[in-house]
């Protein structure tokens, strides 16, 4: 009943307020001097015919429109709207008389409310709608003088703001500072972090949008855990609690609010090694081992940290390090030992990579078996298998790898490349008696040693690779059996070819073999030696067990004087399968009278006589002149006696030229009578000859 009598004294006030307002626009300052009625109260000190310009300005003398006379006088009116704000800044400044009409009585109420109540007002309007818990408030918890904006309600004419509606901030710190916990230290725009509907919690803060956002298992934190923490300086309010503190507070580094486990051994930067999804999960790589006792290096840095620490009792007793075999089992099964004693991993390999082994060959010289030699550059697992056949299990360890093996003689680690050729020898055939460990080749049997065998070598044979005969490509002699009888290294060591015919062909054609037309016993050595084929060693002694024996002057003559097939060009090789079309030296004399050999300087004068004039009748081989075995009296028909034995062969014989043209000696026929020389001896007269 009272909202419906107010509602029909203002429905009754608007009819002169609007006749008056008829009658303004129409009367001059003369006419218009009767008022349409009371003013209300608010504008009870502008109820006088003397001052109804104030608000009605005069047409026509720049008084201005009724709105802008209002706006005039409601500077915080003015100031919302052109601010834009609230609903005053969102309706033409027109209608004023529209919502605030007067002259209706002291008493009339100045706000026509459009939905006849301000509990029933369109708070939308104002273009900031009541949400949440703001729409269950009442319309004076919010709109009283406590919350009035200062620089609105400070233009406002009077003193009584008590039934305003405007000058009302819109930020949430004017009605609710006294309920802000921050003390102001997160700003004044609570919205950002609490909605309408609710204070707590507060719904749109994200965390994210901080300096610190949160993460892991700080999303799941309660709020106080952190800004209420026993560890902060906070102040305390009237009724003695602590007030929260929630800007500035300390987050840079962990232990602002968790204590450190690890007394500050690693640094206070918890992150380096933590994560906030588990305290107890260390990423990988990101926890600094150089700071342990312990650093990571080689192999073990990629390998995660549960493999060495009990993922499950993290904050345990940790691993032990001093020795490798306290995280990993003796791969060798305590077959690696120095000196007799069993050794740590780390003796022979390092973090870097179990293999290659980092034992060298300098260590190797304190083992029993020293590397020398070719030795020193072959690879450990050479001699050091994987898995060998025979080896007990037990002995290789996880490894598979047999560290101590039997070294005393090569062939515990060597097979035998001879086929066991040698196996026969006191030594049964040992490797070191022909090789050593600098190189396998060339081999160290000598020639010294070689003299001991069936066949020294002597001569151009000392000098000759060893492999010319023993080896498998023997150039110009007979092929080898194959390495299925003589091993891998494909050499003959017991060669059955001792003569010189077995490797070399006779240029004699077997003339002086133990069949031939002249035998000789010792074979080819009877007449050669090693040192060179050429020349033979055959001298004038040995010749006269040829049935030739040379004497005087032939002891000085060339060989090829006599045998001539001796200057045949040699062959390229002697050896047996190169001889080609080398041409024979049979070295055979068919004829051994003077004549085959020497020109008769006497023609046919000697041919009568009984040995058919043979040289060696008159001549010796020492020498040709003179004829020292020719006896005058002897072999002549004329023996020389008295003073002919004085007389000069030539003084007998003359020499005349043959048909030839060559000088001849005329031995016969020679005249005996006196006067063929002599002539007639006239007494007084000179001798023609002597």
């Amino acid at each position: 009943m009272r909202e419906a009598g107010a509602t029909g004294r203002r429905a009754f006030g608007l009819l002169p307020v609007l006749l008056g307002a008829i009658l303004m626009s129409h009367a001059t300052a003369a006419r218009a001097q009767v008022s349409p009625g009371p003013l209300a109260r608010p504008h009870q000190q502008l109820d006088s015919n003397l001052k109804c310009f104030n608000c009605h300005g005069q047409r026509g003398q720049g008084g201005g429109s009724l709105p802008d006379r209002c706006l005039a006088c409601h500077k915080e009116i003015a100031s919302i709207v052109e601010r834009g704000v609230g609903l005053h800044g969102n309706v033409p400044k027109a209608e004023c008389a529209k919502c605030h009409p007067d002259h209706a009585g002291l008493d009339f109420e100045m706000i026509n409310w459009e939905e006849g109540s301000p509990e029933r007002f369109d708070h939308k309007r104002t273009k900031w709608p009541l949400e949440g818990k703001h729409a269950q408030a009442k319309c004076r918890d919010c709109h009283k003088p406590a919350f009035l904006d200062p620089a609105v309600i400070g233009l406002a004419p009077g003193k009584d703001h008590t039934d305003t509606w405007i000058g009302l901030d819109r930020g949430c710190v004017p009605c609710h500072a006294r309920q802000d916990v921050h003390r102001g230290a997160l700003g004044k725009d609570c919205g950002k972090c609490h909605g309408v509907s609710v204070w707590k919690p507060a719904t749109t803060f994200d965390h994210a949008r901080t300096d610190y956002p949160l993460t892991g298992r700080h999303g799941k934190v309660t709020c106080d855990k952190c800004h209420l923490a026993p560890t902060l300086k906070l102040q305390v309010d009237k009724q003695g609690n602590r007030v929260p503190l929630y800007k500035p507070l300390p987050h840079k580094e962990c232990t602002a609010c968790h204590a450190d486990p690890h007394a500050n051994r690693f640094g206070p930067t918890c992150a380096r090694c933590h994560v906030t999804d588990d305290w107890k999960r260390v990423p990988q790589g990101s926890f600094n081992h150089d700071l342990t006792r312990y650093p990571l290096r080689g192999k073990h840095v990629p390998l995660q940290c549960g493999q060495c620490h009990d993922p499950v009792k993290a904050w345990g007793k940790k691993p032990a390090f001093q020795t490798c075999t306290a995280c990993h089992a003796d791969a060798h099964a305590g077959t690696a030992t120095l000196l007799g004693k069993i050794v740590d991993c780390a003796a022979c390999h390092d973090v870097q990579g179990w293999k290659p082994s980092t034992y060298t060959v300098e260590l190797h010289k304190a083992a029993a078996y020293p590397l020398d030699g070719a030795h020193r550059t072959t690879r450990c697992d050479a001699c050091h298998r994987k898995e060998p056949a025979g080896a007990p299990p037990g002995r290789l360890g996880t490894a598979g790898v047999l560290i101590r093996m039997t070294h005393a003689r090569c062939l515990d680690c060597h097979r035998d490349d001879h086929g066991g050729q040698l196996a026969r020898r006191p030594d049964r055939g040992a490797c070191e008696g022909c090789h050593r460990v600098d190189a396998w080749k060339p081999s160290t049997y000598t020639v010294t040693q070689h003299a001991k065998l069936r066949l020294p070598l002597l001569g151009r044979h000392r000098t000759i690779p060893c492999a010319a005969c023993h080896g498998p490509n023997r150039a110009g002699l007979p092929p080898l059996p194959g390495n299925d009888i003589l091993g891998k290294a494909g050499v003959a060591i017991v060669l059955r070819e001792i003569a010189c015919e077995t490797c070399h062909f006779d240029p004699h054609e077997g003339r002086f073999a133990a069949k031939g037309a002249r035998p000789r016993p010792a074979g080819c050595v009877a007449c050669h030696n090693a040192d060179r084929f050429r020349p033979s060693t055959i001298d004038v002694a040995a010749h006269a067990t040829c049935g030739y024996p040379l004497e005087g002057a032939h002891g000085a003559a060339p060989c090829d004087t006599c045998h001539k097939d001796l200057k045949t060009p040699r062959a390229a090789s002697s050896l047996l399968l190169v001889r080609g079309q080398a041409a024979a030296m049979p070295l055979s004399i068919k004829d051994q009278r003077c004549e085959a050999c020497h020109q008769n300087p006497h023609g046919t004068q000697f041919a009568t006589r009984r040995d058919k004039g043979a040289c060696s009748a008159c001549h010796s081989a020492l020498t040709f002149r003179p004829a020292i075995r020719f006896d005058h009296n002897r072999d002549a028909a004329y023996p020389l006696e008295g003073m002919h034995a004085k007389v000069a062969c030539s003084g007998c014989h003359p020499t005349k030229k043959d048909a030839a043209g060559r000088a001849l000696v005329i031995y016969r026929p020679i005249p005996k009578d006196c006067k063929s020389c002599h002539g007639e001896r006239i007494p007084g007269a000179k001798a023609g000859r002597a």
